[in-house]
């Protein structure tokens, strides 16, 4: 070996030595192989096309059973629990969301323009992620909110479309403030208990003791932890921790002040199976949570990009319902549903009405710089 060559060959090993092993490529050669799960139902059938690889732990196979983070799809469940309230009586889509919070929320380019729940659902607030979406637990959302970053200042409210993860902690400080009700506990009762399903938000309520311990542990490319580690002794804070490190929940938490605590954007922990639970209730007009009428005002679409109307993200976005993302397959074929992307995870979760039949879909160790999609055909 030349001089310049053990000079490189020292060079790597020292690499190596400081930051771990280092992870092939192919994933037959990790140690931990990512999860790939797809299940396909109908309105009355529920079925395994594949579960391989791991639930992000050595040797643990993953299953259709496993409770996983399926991000942004988290949205859609928000929307199903908003119309329930709507259907109640207690929320109205197109009241100021003012009347619910009780402290004010206002684009500073707009200040006479009132914020609905419609407008928050779809993506039409005005509201950007040009702030941190995720409040510390002793935070305020209305702090967050004042600063002229977080919001387009171009448009009104309700005449621009531009996706923000921003809007579901408001709509979850909405959400408290019209019920007097801890998100995630009001997402089990209006949702997740209804339908007889294991699940929940950032752990809160809705899921049976021991259901994190089989949650699948999500992983970057090399193997690094992203979200979920396995569990050993007490379980770490699933929200994020307060100014001061603390997880105190029951202490610090404010009703209709927070709204990020429990994740409404992207923490439902779900398996596979029971989120095809909730794309029977999509092929079944929304029952038994929801009457037709308030299914069909949920489905929209609300926003149809015209060429001028939003954001549309090179395509990706052509039309929105309420927590509802339209899909045009190219083929002739519309489906709604949504899709999730983070934490390495790509996800898809759709539905054709006129076919009655969906998919669910995931895989994990995905390269966060990979190109997004809808996880549809194939997820990256």
């Amino acid at each position: 070996m030349t001089g310049l060559g053990r000079i490189l060959m020292g060079l790597l090993l020292l690499g190596c030595a400081q930051i771990g092993p280092v992870y092939a490529k192919k994933a037959s050669d990790r140690p931990i192989q990512a999860a790939e799960v797809k299940v396909v139902f109908t309105a009355s059938t529920i079925a395994t096309e594949y579960a391989r690889g791991n639930a992000g732990v050595a040797g643990r196979k993953v299953t259709i059973d496993d409770p996983v983070r399926v991000a942004s799809i988290s949205k859609l469940v928000v929307a199903l629990g908003a119309m329930r309230l709507v259907e109640q009586g207690k929320l109205d889509l197109d009241r100021d969301i003012n009347a619910y919070l009780g402290w004010s929320v206002r684009n500073p380019a707009f200040p006479d323009a009132p914020i609905t729940l419609r407008h928050l659902l779809s993506h039409r607030s005005g509201l950007r992620d040009n702030v941190d979406y995720i409040v510390p637990l002793d935070g305020d959302l209305s702090q967050v909110l004042t600063a002229n970053k977080a919001w387009e200042l171009r448009y009104p409210p309700g005449d621009y479309f531009a996706y923000a993860n921003i809007n579901s902690p408001l709509i979850a400080a909405v959400l408290e403030g019209a019920t007097g009700e801890r998100f995630d506990r009001l997402m089990a009762r209006l949702v997740l208990e209804p339908l007889k399903l294991d699940a929940c938000y950032n752990w809160g309520a809705g899921c049976s003791v021991g259901r994190r311990a089989k949650a699948v542990t999500l992983l970057r490319p090399n193997g690094d932890l992203a979200r979920d580690a396995p569990l050993k002794g007490a379980d770490p804070c699933a929200v994020y921790p307060a100014s001061n490190g603390s997880c105190d929940v029951d202490t610090l938490y404010k009703l209709g002040r927070n709204g990020s605590a429990f994740s409404p954007q992207g923490g439902l922990r779900i398996s596979a199976r029971d989120l095809a639970k909730i794309g029977q209730l999509l092929l079944k007009d929304g029952a038994p949570l929801l009457s037709s009428k308030s299914f069909a005002e949920m489905m929209g679409p609300v926003w149809t990009f015209d060429g001028s109307n939003g954001d549309e993200d090179k395509g990706y976005y052509k039309a929105y319902g309420l927590g509802v993302h339209w899909l045009d397959d190219g083929k002739g074929g519309k489906w709604i549903g949504h899709v999730g992307e983070a934490y390495s995870l790509r996800a898809g979760f759709w539905v054709n009405r006129a076919t009655g039949k969906g998919f669910v879909r995931y895989v994990t160790m995905v390269d966060e710089f990979a190109p997004v999609g809808h996880c549809f055909d194939q997820c990256p």
